[in-house]
């Protein structure tokens, strides 16, 4: 990793913003980031935040979301975790908590503002984001993301045409909640997955050729 992502990323696991300078009511546990960036990766997973079995793993995806995320993908566990192939770095990296009906909460509203663009920047090699859920969308896709989910994913055609270096594909979020979701629109398990393995396929190749 390059000396300067390698700092920004040490500053990020030493963060306390939502503890000490919250927006709103302070995280309600110690935090515990989770984040990988990567120098080298062309493909950056932009998920929501952690859950409860991340957070105590303090790695990402390592729930039932995760390994459905990883069929999605067409990838290995091993080629999943490899910092020089993919990049995850969540809009909000620490857990958030969870609301009165046990669902988790939305990412942390301060942890994009402190540290998203500064680590873009670090990851200028980046050429494919995928912009999991509403909170990804909104920063990844700005004015280009559509007035729902279910629009935005389905217009992923004309979100791949209008972005370039780089490109983004906004998809839901592999939660086993949203298997109706899928059900209901069997064109993303047709059309959208079979695009997404081969752009996926194509930059570990290169990677793995250099």
């Amino acid at each position: 990793m390059a000396a300067d992502l390698g700092g920004l990323v040490a500053e990020i696991k030493a963060c306390r913003i939502c503890v000490e300078r919250p927006s709103g009511k302070p995280l309600p546990h110690e935090p515990r980031p989770v984040v990988v960036p990567s120098a080298t990766a062309r493909i950056l997973i932009a998920g929501q935040a952690p859950g409860t079995k991340v957070h105590l793993s303090g790695a990402p995806f390592t729930d039932a979301s995760g390994d459905r995320l990883r069929n999605w993908l067409g990838v290995t566990p091993e080629e999943f975790y490899d910092p020089s192939k993919v990049a995850i770095v969540p809009m909000g990296f620490c857990f958030p908590g969870q609301d009165a009906k046990g669902g988790d909460l939305p990412p942390r509203r301060e942890c994009a503002p402190a540290w998203r663009a500064k680590l873009m920047a670090g990851m200028p090699q980046v050429d494919l984001v995928l912009a999991i859920g509403q909170y990804a969308q909104h920063w990844h896709m700005g004015a280009a993301r559509a007035g729902s989910l279910t629009e935005t994913v389905a217009d992923w055609r004309s979100a791949w045409a209008r972005s370039s270096a780089p490109h983004v594909l906004p998809l839901p979020h592999p939660s086993w909640r949203n298997t109706g979701w899928i059900k209901r629109n069997p064109w993303f398990e047709m059309e959208l997955l079979p695009f997404l393995r081969a752009e996926i396929r194509h930059r570990i190749g290169q990677i793995e050729r250099k």
